[in-house]
């Protein structure tokens, strides 16, 4: 379960939380270039040593877990919301 206070919007902006199916280096790289082209995202990383490869991202509010499931998905990779 993912803590409420990990998962919260301040100042207009929300942090998101996702499990993917990202394993490598190259696979993160192979997505970088969406998620740093998206104006509505501001940071973003993931765990790959953590068994879901959780992708945190920190974003502005306009910005739908729809929104960053389907960019991912996009990349030809697995993202579903943690809850």
């Amino acid at each position: 379960m993912i803590s409420p206070f990990y998962k919260s919007q301040k100042n207009g902006f929300k942090i998101q939380i996702f499990k993917t199916n990202i394993k490598t280096k190259l696979e993160l790289n192979s997505i970088k270039v969406l998620l740093n082209s998206n104006s509505s995202i501001l940071n973003w990383s993931i765990d790959l040593e953590d068994i879901d490869k959780v992708l945190r991202v920190e974003s502005q509010k306009n910005l739908s877990e729809k929104d960053v499931i389907n960019l991912i998905k996009s990349g030809g990779f697995h993202c579903e919301e943690l809850n």
